[in-house]
């Protein structure tokens, strides 16, 4: 194997290991033995360990020295931090994209949000999630400010299992009510309000998110007094 393709052989297990880690295949607290991945992705250890190293550095990945490596749990903390930046800065992008709108723009919102409405109505995260973002893109892309668009998609990248979990919960419904009265608001030309009630609608998804993890938590602890 030439240099140039041990490269691309170390950068193609890091993408892999990384998006099986943001679509849930390799589910936060599992632990990770590298002479599996190995085996199943048919190369060395080598890669697999340099690949882990990097998602290590990322958030993605934990490791206890001489113990075991495992995927980071899903983290409140990290939850409030990331909602808060894409709260602010989808807020920022509807203000530049308030004069922008078309009729077809409401079309694509409206489908949107029926899209995400049958996805959870079918259980299914994924698709629940591809069409909650294809809602808020459509302003991010009417803002016509291509870093603030490439700022957003970097940060929803590190959302993407946080939002697959808020995708999951029985509450994930709230979603829907919340885009209705954005585009309710942004049909009647009250932008600011509709800004407010983007803000709002990020503020819902951390705290659903943060009830869930701490809900999860809660059922895995003993109860207080038991053996």
């Amino acid at each position: 194997m030439t240099a140039a393709n041990r490269v691309l052989a170390r950068e193609e297990v890091y993408e892999t290991l990384r998006q099986w880690i943001l679509e849930g295949i390799l589910r936060p607290g599992e632990i990770i033995k590298d002479q599996l991945l190995a085996e199943r992705l048919e190369v060395s250890r080598t890669p697999i360990r340099e690949a882990l190293r990097r998602l290590e550095d990322e958030g993605y990945v934990e490791t206890a020295k001489h113990k075991w490596t495992r995927v980071t749990l899903l983290d409140t903390e990290q939850a409030e931090d990331l909602y808060g930046i894409v709260q602010q800065l989808e807020a920022y992008a509807l203000g530049l994209a308030q004069d922008t709108l078309t009729p077809a723009d409401f079309k694509t919102l409206e489908t949107a949000n029926a899209r995400l409405s049958k996805a959870i109505r079918d259980h299914d995260a994924k698709a629940a999630l591809e069409a909650d973002n294809a809602f808020h893109q459509v302003w991010i892309e009417r803002s016509n400010n291509k870093e603030l668009a490439r700022i957003l998609a970097e940060v929803k990248d590190k959302l993407r299992r946080l939002e697959l979990a808020h995708f999951d919960s029985k509450d994930a419904a709230e979603s829907v009510k919340e885009h209705e009265v954005i585009l309710e608001l942004l049909r009647s030309d009250k932008t600011k309000q509709a800004r407010t009630a983007v803000e709002s609608n990020w503020e819902g998804a951390t705290d659903r998110f943060s009830r869930r993890v701490k809900g999860s938590r809660a059922t895995q602890l003993p109860l207080k007094g038991s053996a």
